[in-house]
């Protein structure tokens, strides 16, 4: 039967299958409205397809919702780094990257005005002004969080 299990094997391994992702963790904090909705239809259908199934899943949805009204109520802290770079991007040192990116923005601002299109886009000076505010921002950060 070697060569049967062999042949088998290969046959598994050339033949197409369905692939089936696996479902996300679900972050009821993070989904919008929308995707909340999308969700709970998607539930419904299941629900209704599996019409022989028993009826003791229903008790769980209560302490599911209790559990989601818990995390709602525990409020995390404060995330001070947008603070810390608004900050930085004051400092003599990252201001005339500022300047620049907010130049920038007014030029192509007033190109697609103008033209419906702009030529350019601003992504490099971004780039730029957000690497000096975030270098400037790490170290106060990181002395804060310790």
């Amino acid at each position: 039967m070697g060569i049967f299990d062999y042949v088998s094997d290969l046959y598994a391994a050339m033949t197409v299958q369905e692939a089936y992702a696996e479902e996300p963790q679900k972050d009821e904090d993070s989904e919008s409205g929308e995707e909340k909705e999308e969700s709970s239809e998607a539930e419904g259908e299941e629900s209704s397809e599996g019409g022989d199934e028993e009826g003791g899943d229903e008790g769980g949805d209560d302490e599911e919702e209790e559990e989601e009204e818990e995390e709602e109520e525990e409020e995390e802290p404060e995330d001070i780094k947008p603070k810390l770079e608004e900050e930085c991007l004051k400092t003599a040192q990252c201001a005339p990257l500022k300047h620049h990116y907010d130049e920038c923005a007014e030029r192509v601002k007033h190109q697609e005005e103008q033209y419906g299109k702009p030529s350019e886009d601003c992504v490099e000076e971004f780039f730029h002004m957000m690497h000096c505010a975030t270098q400037c921002a790490a170290p106060k950060l990181f002395k804060q969080l310790r």
